[in-house]
């Protein structure tokens, strides 16, 4: 998803802005720093950002003001860990504002559509699939990566509407005829893309990915 800034109120804005950066500042407390010393993490980092910087500008309009694209946070959080992936989104986002192709009033509110709530809801989903379900390749790319991005868009979809219509930006019938109805159908897409890349990498390149170990998913299996 894509807000401008402009529907927001100054004091929403501020809001947003004040609660971003606490979870910027949490991302950045629970991050693995000494693991970036680490050539391959670090490359899998900047990669990462980079991915996000184009597929985040690779966007269609849906209203005025609200935008859509494809979000590949699941896959980022899998493979970088929550705290890595919203550092990685968040620098996206910083990019993408220096190219011109986002405004920077818009940046708090999308950090937290595009990239705060699926890297939580990811995880939490990964989390609970952990304590929950059987360690096998087949559930870790079907729940973790396919179902988990699929929800993880609607979330942002919803939280995207709650936004718009508590800052009074849309009316909820505008996002009724416009909108939700389309909602449900951005699920399938961005689930393709997350259980798409997370099964070749963690075929070709396991190492890739911080959430996945050959031992508990493929060894005896």
């Amino acid at each position: 998803m894509e807000l401008t800034g402009e529907l927001l109120s100054l004091g929403a804005r501020r809001a947003f802005w004040v609660a971003y950066v606490l979870a910027l500042g949490l991302a950045a407390w629970l991050a693995p720093w000494r693991h970036l010393r680490e050539g391959l993490r670090l490359h899998l980092l900047a990669g990462a950002a980079v991915g996000l910087m184009i597929l985040w500008s690779l966007r269609t309009a849906v209203l005025p003001g609200l935008e859509f694209h494809l979000l590949g946070m699941t896959t980022a959080t899998l493979m970088l860990g929550w705290s890595l992936a919203v550092l990685a989104g968040s620098v996206a986002l910083v990019g993408l504002a220096i190219a011109g192709l986002s405004g920077w009033s818009g940046l708090p509110v999308n950090a937290l559509l595009d990239v705060l709530v699926p890297a939580t809801v990811t995880q939490s989903l990964l989390v609970l699939a952990r304590s929950a379900l059987p360690k096998h390749f087949f559930v870790y790319v079907f729940v973790n990566a396919f179902v988990a991005g699929g929800i993880a868009v609607l979330a942002a979809g919803y939280v995207a509407v709650w936004v718009l219509v508590g800052a009074d930006a849309l009316q909820l019938e505008d996002l009724r005829q416009g909108f939700l109805p389309f909602l449900p159908l951005m699920l399938f897409p961005e689930a393709f893309l997350n259980g798409f890349l997370m099964s070749v990498m963690v075929g070709l390149r396991p190492e890739w990915v911080h959430s996945f170990r050959d031992e508990e998913y493929l060894h005896g299996k």
